[in-house]
């Protein structure tokens, strides 16, 4: 059955479709960082793996404490990173009091600001919170493929009850990804995105086409 199901994602990737997943409000931190807020010593408890090979939802959870309120329980996922980051979506900007760019995951230099509490310690975030621009994980051979390069930027069509054209999409490109697209709570409701959906890459925002896949 594993082996049926790769090969039917095989094909999907070959066709250029690529399977939409949505990314909930959630903390990337360093081992310092954890340590502050959940004691010396303390280790990411993983929980889960997630769809990228390596990444996964710990146990350990946070508070986040903007201006106008505080969100409980926010998920922390692992491994621990070089600098902590807190990606947020716009609505939850608005209802923290927070303001963050619009960024690529690990581009924090004058980014917004926020604390994170935890049970051992809290965090004053000078910069480290983003709203995530939409991108897509691509394996080195699906970007061959697809005549596709690392920082392109495409448009992906979402086959919805709601379909919307998202502009502007970055592709991220290596050998330890598992090819899916990534979107905020935001950008998922307005498409009507819920359970297994697919995207089609369409086309380059340079105006390119988009090569099948051989």
């Amino acid at each position: 059955m594993k082996d049926l199901v790769t090969a039917v994602m095989d094909a999907v990737h070959m066709a250029g479709f690529v399977e939409i997943e949505v990314s909930a409000k959630h903390v990337h931190l360093t081992q310092e960082d954890v340590e502050v807020l959940f004691g010396k010593g303390t280790k990411l408890n993983q929980v889960r793996p997630l769809s990228q090979p390596g990444q996964y939802l710990s146990d350990q959870r946070v508070r986040l404490i903007g201006p106008k309120r505080t969100m409980e329980r926010v998920a922390v996922l692992g491994p621990v990173r070089s600098a902590t980051q807190v990606e947020l979506s716009k609505s939850d900007c608005v209802a923290l009091g927070v303001k963050a760019p619009l960024r690529e995951s690990g581009d924090l230099a004058g980014s917004g600001s926020i604390t994170i509490e935890g049970p051992c310690g809290s965090l004053e975030v000078k910069e480290g919170v983003i709203i995530a621009r939409s991108h897509i994980h691509v394996t080195e051979a699906d970007s061959r493929r697809l005549n596709l390069k690392d920082k392109d930027r495409v448009a992906v069509e979402v086959f919805t009850e709601r379909p919307v054209i998202f502009k502007d999409v970055i592709v991220r490109v290596s050998k330890n990804f598992a090819c899916r697209m990534h979107i905020d709570f935001d950008e998922a409701n307005a498409a009507g995105v819920e359970g297994f959906t697919l995207g089609r890459i369409i086309r380059r925002v340079d105006g390119e086409g988009i090569g099948r896949m051989k």
